[in-house]
């Protein structure tokens, strides 16, 4: 529910700020933060090893996800189109899972995956049906390094996260991102912001709730958890968007949409249920 929010983020911060330059000061700041907190909590030390991962990851996983969705938003991405971002990320997780990082799942909860994206189609075809298009070249290009990033840098946190300090290796994830965004910003935008009542709620949010919550409740549950199990969780954000949108900037919220919020729901359910055959269920 966290995660799905930062859709709503996108469209506030962007609204008076360059995409590229609103995720820089994001990230930054949640970076600066959270290594504060680490220093004055004593944390675990990150090795040289270990950093070169977390910036790796933190590349993958924020600057090109969330730099692909903000960019893909500010160029007129349709709500419907957008959630294809976070249907397709549990799919392609659950494949190269199966094929990088050897999990398997149970035949339930492959079916669970089938559910979740029979939902998240469900919710898609609503949005699709009352799209006025604006798609461009570039929003479906940021969609599509948005995806890759995601995958990738899941299935690598999952890989290494036992052995990366979560606050240090997130605060390198998150100051890596922003050196990479500040690149973009200054050669694509110009660093165009401005520091309205709107901006700085979305920053706000931004960080607090998404960056310092949703992320590190995501790089948690990877380190219990078969990655295609925590993505699956991702069935849930289209329709949780879809319902966010139609609260807050009076989108439509058709009969389908619900419907595949429920499907959604119950792939969900049964992908998280914990099976013998994967070496995590105990920590379940």
């Amino acid at each position: 529910m966290l995660w799905s929010t930062g859709f709503v983020v996108a469209r506030y911060g962007t609204r008076d700020s360059g995409p590229l330059t609103f995720l820089c000061v994001r990230l930054a700041t949640a970076g600066l933060l959270l290594w504060i907190f680490a220093a004055l909590t004593s944390a675990p030390k990150i090795t040289k090893s270990n950093l070169s991962i977390s910036v790796v990851v933190g590349i993958l996983m924020h600057a090109i996800y969330l730099g692909g969705v903000f960019v893909a938003i500010d160029n007129g991405l349709p709500s419907g189109l957008s959630a294809l971002i976070a249907g397709l990320h549990p799919v392609a997780t659950c494949i190269a899972a199966r094929i990088f990082l050897k999990e398997r799942l149970s035949a339930k909860q492959i079916a669970g995956v089938v559910l979740g994206l029979t939902g998240v189609c469900a919710v898609v075809l609503e949005k699709l049906e009352d799209s006025n298009g604006g798609v461009t070249k570039v929003a479906m290009i940021a969609m599509g390094f948005s995806v890759f990033g995601l995958t990738v840098g899941t299935l690598l946190q999952r890989k290494f996260s036992k052995q990366i300090p979560l606050l240090r290796g997130t605060a390198v994830q998150f100051l890596s991102s922003g050196v990479v965004l500040a690149i973009g910003a200054s050669y694509s935008e110009n660093w165009q912001i401005k520091f309205t009542a709107q901006t700085m709620l979305a920053l706000s949010w931004g960080v607090l709730v998404l960056s310092l919550g949703a992320v590190l409740i995501m790089f948690v549950l990877l380190a219990r958890h078969p990655a295609a199990r925590v993505t699956s969780l991702f069935f849930l954000t289209p329709a949780l968007s879809t319902i966010e949108g139609a609260i807050l900037f009076g989108e439509r919220l058709g009969a389908l949409a619900l419907v595949g919020l429920i499907i959604a729901i119950f792939g969900v359910r049964m992908t998280m249920q914990p099976t013998t055959a994967t070496p995590d269920a105990s920590t379940a």
